[in-house]
């Protein structure tokens, strides 16, 4: 019977049965010629065997022909194990799923239920995209009209390639989001609707991380250690004790952060963004935050507040699933990182320059980064973390410079922020370039780049 949209329904089973026999696995196919060479090879060395006058070589020569067909045949196995784990970009079973249900709705004026059990059937129909290590989906944006300040859009350019370049070494997908999803969510509101359908769209992702235009990834190698994060659903930069203690509004940014695709993080979100503009309570909110953040800069009810607020005022509720990441630069604050980024680049050219095993400096292609960045850790082990370490800060944030409106907060200059981002940003990017054989030998001088020698450091010489 054709159903309302014009398309027919077929039973799974049979288009699962349809589709092995239009495709057979050539995995399967190549295994059976292995097996099948190594049976005549078998036999061949049975009837040699049958006669003791055949030649010793011939019989030992099919023995290493055995042995390396059964060889093979591991390596295939192997290699089919391998391509086994890869995700199928290229099959969607008919199965409903939660897209073919008409209610689900991506807008936040509706709630999603049951999405715990949603997102284990689709990655039950869909298994090539279940297990493995934990899938990441960064998400980032900005304004859809084009930046006040002249410099604006070349530097959300370089901002967002910086987040690009780190999630192509770390192997995690890009979202940017350049549109408003809810209207009167705007500035820092804006997040949540775009936060919360990612979620949606990337079912197969664990985590959906959120990233400020105005951050920048300033390690390179730093892997998120998601192990930490296990019985946690919300990570967020912050020092625990200031939120519980002193009530600061700067005890946390929520600039950053990362939160698991779950229900959980589906009701939280909900109630996170419930003070924001689109409320009939917004003014009020506003009031209620000032009175409780002495050192809150502006009035208005703000995102930043609204999570301490959570926190502090739901603490049973919320806090065994709040992680407050404050071992590490999560993120961390620009006027604090950027004058030690020379002194760092210097300490860890030192380091490859005494390292005698040459490990460090070797020239390598960027798909096996992992594998270095790991040499790299027995000689950090005494660096530190934060302020004061000279290992480099994973992530540094701009905040208050407003790099696209150019308005930026009066307590420091614009020179000082514009001067910040260039020093960050080729630092940064010098970690990418060397990869391609170039650095930028002035971190103020985004243009030039100069050649790699063979041997650098060692050799102490570029271009």
């Amino acid at each position: 019977m054709p159903s309302p949209h014009g398309l027919s329904h077929h039973s799974p089973s049979m288009a699962k049965h349809s589709f092995l026999r239009g495709r057979a696995s050539p995995c399967f196919t190549e295994a059976c010629l292995f097996f099948s060479g190594v049976f005549m090879a078998l036999l061949l060395v049975w009837s040699f065997s049958c006669f003791p006058s055949s030649i010793p070589s011939n019989l030992e020569a099919l023995v290493g022909v055995t042995r390396a067909a059964a060889g093979g045949l591991a390596e295939q196995e192997a290699h089919c194990g391998e391509a086994a784990r890869l995700p199928d970009f290229m099959n969607d079973p008919p199965d409903e799923t939660f897209y073919d249900d008409p209610e689900l709705s991506y807008s936040m004026d509706k709630p999603v239920n049951g999405w715990d059990e949603k997102r284990k059937e689709w990655l039950r129909r869909h298994p090539s995209f279940a297990g493995g290590p934990e899938r990441v989906v960064l998400v980032t944006g900005s304004q859809a009209t084009p930046c006040q300040n002249k410099m604006g859009d070349h530097l959300l350019l370089r901002f967002f390639k910086n987040k690009v370049d780190y999630c192509r070494i770390h192997r995690c997908d890009v979202y940017y989001s350049n549109v408003l999803l809810q209207p009167k969510m705007k500035s820092f509101w804006a997040k949540y609707p775009a936060v919360r359908a990612a979620m949606l769209a990337h079912p197969e992702a664990e985590w959906i991380w959120w990233v400020d235009s105005d951050a920048i990834f300033t390690d390179m190698d730093f892997t998120l250690p998601l192990d930490r994060y296990r019985s946690h659903n919300l990570v967020v930069h912050g020092w625990a004790h200031l939120v519980h203690e002193k009530k600061s509004w700067t005890s946390i940014n929520a600039g950053v952060f990362l939160i698991r695709n779950c229900q959980w993080s589906m009701d939280f979100i909900d109630k996170w963004a419930s003070t924001g503009p689109q409320s009939p309570d917004y003014e009020r909110w506003g009031e209620v935050y000032s009175s409780i953040f002495k050192d809150k800069l502006f009035p208005g009810s703000d995102d930043q507040s609204a999570l301490i607020y959570l926190i502090l005022k739901h603490r049973q509720l919320y806090e065994d699933k709040i992680y407050i990441e404050g071992e590490y630069y999560f993120q961390g604050y620009w006027l604090d990182i950027v004058p030690t980024l020379r002194n760092i680049s210097r300490k860890y050219m030192e380091i490859e320059m005494e390292d005698e095993t040459g490990i460090l400096s070797r020239r390598h292609a960027e798909k096996v980064a992992d594998f270095y960045s790991r040499q790299w850790e027995p000689h950090l082990r005494e660096a530190g973390n934060g302020r004061g370490s000279w290992r480099r800060p994973f992530m540094t944030h701009f905040t208050g410079c407003q790099p696209c409106s150019g308005d930026h907060n009066q307590i420091y200059s614009g020179e000082s922020c514009w001067t910040g981002m260039l020093r960050a940003l080729n630092f940064a990017d010098n970690q990418v370039l060397r990869n391609y054989g170039f650095i930028h030998r002035d971190l103020l001088d985004s243009e030039a780049v100069v050649g790699v020698p063979f041997g650098f450091p060692a050799t102490q010489r570029v271009g």
